[in-house]
């Protein structure tokens, strides 16, 4: 037996059901006007209960009701529940033991890490089942937040891989208190939370490193350990600095320039020796080279 889905108000596509309803448009309800509709569903119990049932079926050449008796000792209720529909993907088991859906992480085990799996899309939950023989594994409730974690603690992967110390060095290459914020969060969450490192370290790809270290010690400081707080704070302190230039606040360099030193000489020496080089210049004659030495300031 194969179910054959018809499409929606298209008789023509399954004939067979339709015909009961043309035949109860064409006898029943044929010349006839209801007030209401529980007017029209009395009317139509009293004629299939006397006439339909009784009648002597046209292709079979027996009683519409003893072939419903019949049957009726295998009819089963219907589901309480509509028709689930679902659609399906192919996810990877990343290292973490969790497979990513809509930029959410769900548990995959037992699959093991770096296995395929396929996963069943439904409207409130999603199935992990095994490739090949399509055995169940995991089944959750969808998340509408994107970035959440459906990982039990117990579940947890807290060995570092080749990926963590990846990660890690790049963080130290930024400073010393963004490799402490991301060896923090690793201790806290595992495997699970490289994807908030690698947030934090790819930041040093758009903002200088010491705005993304000093935004590190600012989100510890405050008890605040998330990618999106170290980002918000990086972006402050860059937005802090830009403001800064374009008001023309001097910086520290320009600001400690020293302008009096012993070896820095007068204005006036160097005035005196311009003028003899203009004098020496326009008599035509070339003047011995002065031996006052010039100290750089």
């Amino acid at each position: 037996m194969v179910a054959d889905p018809a499409r929606v108000r298209d008789p023509n596509r399954k004939g067979t059901v339709e015909n009961a309803i043309q035949h109860t448009q064409a006898t029943a309800l044929k010349g006839r006007r209801f007030e209401t509709i529980e007017e029209q569903n009395a009317f139509l119990e009293h004629w299939e209960s006397r006439w339909a049932a009784s009648r002597i079926h046209g292709a079979e050449r027996r009683q519409v009701q003893a072939m419903f008796e019949e049957e009726r000792a295998h009819l089963q209720p219907l589901p309480a529940t509509r028709m689930q529909y679902f659609t399906e993907v192919q996810r990877t088991v990343c290292d973490d033991s969790c497979v990513r859906i809509d930029h959410s992480s769900y548990a995959a085990r037992p699959a093991p890490i770096g296995s395929k799996v396929l996963v069943r899309l439904f409207e409130r939950r999603i199935e992990i089942r095994e490739l090949r023989t399509q055995a169940l594994l995991r089944t959750h409730e969808r998340v509408d937040r994107p970035g959440t974690v459906v990982l039990p603690m117990a579940e947890r992967v807290f060995n570092p891989s080749r990926e963590t110390r990846y990660i890690l060095a790049q963080a130290r290459a930024i400073g010393a208190q963004a490799s402490r914020l991301c060896q923090m969060l690793f201790a806290i969450e595992g495997r699970v939370g490289q994807r908030k490192l690698w947030g934090i370290v790819n930041l040093a790809k758009r903002y200088p490193n010491h705005f993304i270290d000093a935004a590190c010690a600012g989100a510890m400081e405050q008890g605040v350990h998330s990618y999106r707080h170290v980002k918000a704070l990086t972006e402050r302190l860059v937005a802090d600095a830009l403001a800064a230039l374009q008001a023309g606040t001097p910086t520290q360099s320009a600001s400690t320039l020293t302008q009096q030193h012993a070896l820095i000489r007068s204005a006036d020496e160097y005035g005196d020796l311009f003028a003899h080089a203009a004098t020496a210049t326009s008599g035509g004659t070339t003047s011995p080279t002065p031996t006052t030495e010039i100290a750089q300031p």
